[in-house]
């Protein structure tokens, strides 16, 4: 008996071994501290552990002009930390003044993301963070030319000889650029510290809208978590226009006819930092955004079935604004 449970567990610890390169690591010590709030264990995959060297690099390609064709854009032109890595526009803007078909997206706590675009086409930061290298409408540049340029300079071959013991290639590049972001971290927010037994980090009027966000509006069916998101895709109905949806979001990557119209669920946390709201920027104000939920969304045939109007009085939509507010953090 004893000789076949010794089979058993090898059995056992022969399939765990084959996994783990594929999988991300949990409670990998990270060189830098986690906000109050957040999940203190950052997935990080296993082939790209998070250095202090790797994060600068990073930092610095984040900041680098020279990724984009014509040289007059770079990452943080969209993703302006004034504003939650994100900007105020209703979509993107590019090289040559191009403008994109969405909103930016938020960089900040991306590092706990599991997909990544509205639409989730990535599975990964380091497949999201050359996609907008790549993108036309944003930096124009063609990733082979994008690792040429980072060669020619002399600090960047040096910076990623002591980052990666290697030139520069498009694989480090990513992972450089996606261990920045995964340092891109907000938390410590006033409702952290309420949680987490300050009772007078919130006022009156915000604890009101926090029981309206558990509650009555049922904000925390889609975002919940550390992160106050799902990372799940709905359809709310904004990008319904009359008979058709004018972005078929998640439908271009799976196929599924009932995922068309669906978006990724954005996190909360500074969300009263980066107006304009929704893919494609359509509501203006936190305001604009609770009326739009209180109404139930936008009827179309595939509308969330978490939908449905609430009903809120204008005192109850102040609170609730009041509370969203302070879901705005430190920045690590």
């Amino acid at each position: 008996m004893k000789r076949r449970q010794s089979q058993w567990l090898l059995l056992v610890l022969a399939a765990v071994c084959l996994l783990v390169p594929f999988l991300p690591v949990r409670g990998q010590a990270v060189p830098f501290s986690i906000p109050l709030g957040l999940d203190r264990n950052m997935p990080v995959p296993k082939d790209n552990p998070l250095t202090p060297a790797k994060i600068a690099l990073g930092q610095r390609l984040f900041n680098d002009y020279r990724l984009s064709s014509d040289e007059t854009v770079s990452c943080k032109s969209c993703h302006d930390p004034q504003h939650a890595f994100s900007d105020q526009r209703m979509a993107s803007l590019g090289i040559y003044g191009r403008h994109g078909t969405r909103r930016v997206p938020r960089l900040i706590n991306r590092g706990y993301g599991s997909s990544f675009f509205w639409d989730g086409r990535a599975g990964s930061l380091e497949e999201q963070v050359l996609q907008p290298i790549a993108n036309p409408n944003e930096m124009g540049m063609a990733v082979d030319e994008a690792v040429q340029r980072v060669k020619a300079d002399p600090t960047y071959r040096r910076d990623f000889k002591r980052a990666f013991k290697s030139q520069p290639t498009s694989q480090n590049i990513a992972q450089a650029l996606a261990s920045y972001v995964r340092s891109i971290l907000s938390g410590n927010s006033p409702y952290d510290r309420y949680v987490n037994g300050d009772p007078a980090a919130l006022t009156a009027a915000q604890q009101r809208g926090l029981e309206l966000f558990r509650g009555k509006a049922n904000c925390i069916a889609c975002h919940s978590g550390s992160n106050f998101t799902d990372e799940k895709f709905h359809n709310t109905g904004i990008g319904w226009r009359g008979n058709s949806f004018d972005d078929d979001g998640r439908f271009a990557v799976t196929h599924n006819e009932a995922d068309r119209g669906a978006f990724k669920t954005p996190t909360l946390r500074d969300v009263a930092d980066s107006a304009p709201y929704t893919h494609q920027g359509r509501l203006s104000s936190l305001k604009d955004l609770i009326d739009f939920y209180d109404a139930g969304g936008n009827p179309n045939p595939n509308l969330d079935p978490q939908l449905h109007p609430l009903h809120l009085s204008e005192q109850e939509k102040k609170d609730l604004i009041d509370f969203l507010g302070a879901l705005t953090g430190t920045p690590n």
